[in-house]
């Protein structure tokens, strides 16, 4: 009875959440930690704690699926875990494997436009993963519906080491000039296509921090970030919906920030034309305080009646 109970007030939570939730982050990141707890807690192997997360993983997929994000990365393998005991390494790669295939082919997958791509240092995997990685790459390359990246093998202090040498060696060689080097030049040496800047970071398991994750799109971008106890077997759909409400106030206060900002600007120094402040007041007046006269922002005098 009480079990029911719960499960109903579970769902109507759910439909309120999902009410208040007026938009999407593009790009969602996750750092998956958790499942070897979980299993502790279960009393089972690490690796059935490990199976259990990849069911999360296909229920995320339709929840993004379900608000309309874009693109999806997802912290598996980092260059951490080979550190762990050969058993759980193993244990690791045969689900790798095995999902990587499973997906490729997965109907859902092709029905939605799901583009898999693995980000990471991959060469360091054994062969039969890296097998997987460019059969799941290969059946979905074409698509561009939605982005599944899948980080193995991944540091991110490691990724943006490589992408410098690889620019220190072209600015030695002479096919690159110093004052040539851009974001872009950085970013195409990230990824053979380009990641979104991300919007939210999700991490379970109780940690609150991001482990190094996607450094240049994430702290570049000042990503909003969630973080949750739930062991990742246990992430809920309700918990995903509280981290992308916390994307969306996140985003609201900084629409606000950037109009109080813009507004101090027009007010500080009054009739000269700042087109761009105003233009920011203009885009977000739904931010502007209240008793703020939009004429006099607009720079347009009032008739007295």
């Amino acid at each position: 009875m009480l079990t029911r109970v719960r499960r109903q007030l579970e769902t109507a939570y759910e439909r309120h959440l999902r009410r208040t939730i007026s938009g999407a982050p593009a790009h969602v990141a996750v750092i998956q930690d958790g499942n070897r707890r979980y299993a502790t807690k279960q009393g089972a192997k690490a690796s059935e704690g490990h199976r259990e997360g990849a069911k999360t993983t296909e229920r995320v997929l339709d929840w993004c699926e379900d608000i309309g994000v874009e693109e999806l990365t997802l912290y598996t393998f980092s260059t951490e875990n080979f550190d762990r005991p050969k058993d759980q390494r193993e244990a690791l790669f045969d689900l790798l494997e095995n999902k990587l295939y499973e997906f490729a082919d997965a109907e859902r997958i092709h029905d939605s436009g799901v583009c898999i791509r693995a980000i990471g240092d991959v060469v360091e995997l054994p062969a039969r993963v890296r097998e997987a990685i460019d059969y799941a790459e290969g059946q979905t390359h074409d698509y561009d519906n939605f982005v599944l990246n899948i980080a193995l093998a991944y540091g991110g202090r490691n990724e943006l080491l490589g992408a410098a040498r690889d620019v220190a060696r072209e600015v030695e060689s002479g096919d690159l000039a110093p004052d040539g080097i851009s974001v872009e030049t950085i970013e195409s040496r990230l990824y053979d296509r380009p990641i979104r800047d991300v919007d939210l970071i999700i991490r379970t398991g109780g940690d609150e921090r991001t482990s190094n994750f996607l450094p240049w799109h994430a702290n570049g971008n000042e990503a909003a970030v969630f973080f949750c106890t739930p062991y990742w077997p246990e992430f809920s759909k309700i918990d995903f919906l509280r981290a992308v409400r916390t994307y969306e106030s996140r985003e609201q206060s900084f629409h606000q920030a950037k109009v109080q900002r813009a507004l101090a600007l027009v007010r500080a120094i009054g009739g000269v034309e700042l087109d761009e402040a105003r233009s920011i007041i203009r885009k977000f007046r739904g931010y502007v305080p209240d008793g703020v006269a939009m004429e006099e922002l607009d720079g347009e005098e009032r008739t007295p009646e």
